[in-house]
């Protein structure tokens, strides 16, 4: 790996592949640092190396990522999996940790394609064991073909729920329940982004048909879904929750939960670069222009680590971000650069006339959000409950970043990823101020965990 390049990018999802080939194809040094074994990020993971069968129940939207992983492997980029990215300022240095040894490399251009995260929800019973992620359920389908083997209840909102119920059906799960906590009222709100909705049509037919088949193979699907909950002794035993003004339980050794997605920001906010709430979303993200620019010179954003629409969007933004980054080097002239991208801005603006309808449909209640029971252990790491949270609003700390001083919430190793979101929502409950007021924890480096021997290994030119 060289020291330095013209251009890095961080993430080997749709937006980082298409960003590197498009920069490559026209001779610029580009190097990808992926987290992963290999290229397709989350959405398409192992698609380079997934048995024909797997990759069929996964569904044609996971295929596509075999396009983009081909052309990227056909383009000059080097790449270069297993690594950690654990630092990233705005002086375009990138510490990075390969083979247990971390370095500093730098760049005249970055784009952070670092792509999304589960939004974790906090609730009674999500630290028993059996109690999971919906995604960490679609990773284990898809690098190792690992489904439950004794049944499974989905509960949560948004449409991955649906996805993975579909892809758990075809590949011969039972599904006990398919438990949807979006309020019935989001419906009526969503309504006027409807027509605007059937633009992109597509999705909403294979959402529906998704349903269709569930329905007939007899999947329970209830929706208004409320007080969720998961019990038992030493791991889970049983879902508990409302519906239709009734207590009801299942019986389930396992639960997988899912509450949308938000951008990962911790590199982003480590830069430094400006960040601004999306009401719409119910996240932070990154602010930036048309073409992937944050404020910060040189840093750019791309895919669902800039704001949530989905990897086909995620793909055109790589490329946009990547014929900036061209023109910005001057490779091709500004002229050049709106004519390369004019297509792909047309296919990313058609992408995105699903959003509004499914951000008002799939919106989490704001009590859910805000964890309103005090038992419920928000900061896993330091378990820390949402009680003491609120505690600590009453003795005065009023944003998140005091909270986190005084009781420690978010300073252990998941460094905030799975509590700084409840955190601001039960801070901004507390305080009956807007969410937004209560800011986001501050970056830090290292944004991933890194060990002082692996931190004491960085060679001295690399700190000169």
């Amino acid at each position: 790996m060289n020291k330095h390049y013209q251009l890095l990018i961080i993430g080997g999802g749709p937006a980082g592949l298409a960003a590197a080939t498009t920069t490559a194809e026209q001779g610029v040094s580009c190097a990808v640092l992926d987290e992963q074994p290999a290229p397709g990020g989350q959405i398409y993971r192992a698609i380079e190396s997934i048995p024909a069968q797997r990759a069929k129940q996964l569904g044609s939207e996971y295929l596509r990522g075999k396009k983009i992983a081909a052309a990227f492997r056909e383009s000059n980029a080097e790449y270069y999996p297993d690594t950690k990215v654990w630092s990233l300022n705005k002086e375009r240095e990138v510490g990075i940790l390969q083979n247990n040894e971390a370095n500093i490399i730098s760049a005249d251009k970055i784009i952070v394609a670092s792509g999304a995260i589960e939004r974790p929800v906090p609730f009674p019973g999500w630290t028993l064991p059996g109690v999971m992620q919906a995604g960490a359920g679609q990773i284990l389908f898809k690098s190792a073909g690992i489904v439950p083997d004794n049944g499974v209840v989905l509960a949560g909102s948004g449409p991955l729920l649906l996805l993975l119920a579909w892809q758990y059906l075809h590949a011969g799960v039972e599904v006990k329940a398919l438990l949807d906590v979006t309020p019935l009222g989001n419906h009526l709100t969503a309504m006027p982004k409807f027509p605007r909705a059937l633009l992109a049509h597509h999705y909403l037919t294979k959402g529906i048909g998704y349903q269709i088949e569930l329905k007939r193979a007899g999947i329970p699907m209830l929706f208004g879904v409320s007080e969720l909950r998961a019990e038992g002794e030493d791991q889970c035993q049983r879902v508990c929750f409302k519906h239709a003004g009734k207590q009801k339980t299942i019986d389930s050794e396992l639960l997988l939960t899912h509450f949308g997605v938000i951008p990962h920001t911790w590199l982003t906010q480590s830069a430094d670069c400006k960040h601004q709430w999306d009401d719409s979303q119910q996240c932070w993200r990154p602010e930036h222009d048309e073409w992937g620019n944050t404020d910060i010179e040189g840093i750019l954003v791309a895919g669902d680590g800039a704001g949530i629409n989905g990897a086909r969007s995620a793909e055109h933004a790589g490329r946009l971000a990547g014929f900036e980054v061209l023109f910005a080097l001057g490779v091709i002239s500004q002229a050049e650069r709106d004519k390369q991208a004019a297509k792909d801005r047309k296919w990313m603006q058609d992408e995105r006339h699903i959003r509004p309808f499914l951000e008002k449909y799939y919106q989490i209640p704001k009590n859910l959000l805000a964890t309103a029971d005090d038992k419920t252990i928000v900061c896993r790491c330091e378990e820390i409950t949402a009680g003491e949270i609120r505690q600590a609003v009453r003795k005065g700390h009023d944003n998140t970043n005091q909270v986190k001083f005084y009781t420690r919430c978010g300073m252990g190793p998941c460094q905030g990823r799975q509590c700084s979101n409840a955190v601001a929502h039960i801070v901004a409950d507390e305080t009956a101020m807007p969410v937004e007021k209560m800011g986001h924890f501050r970056g830090r480096p290292p944004v991933a965990p890194l060990t002082l021997e692996q931190l004491a290994s960085l060679k001295k030119d690399a700190l000169s």
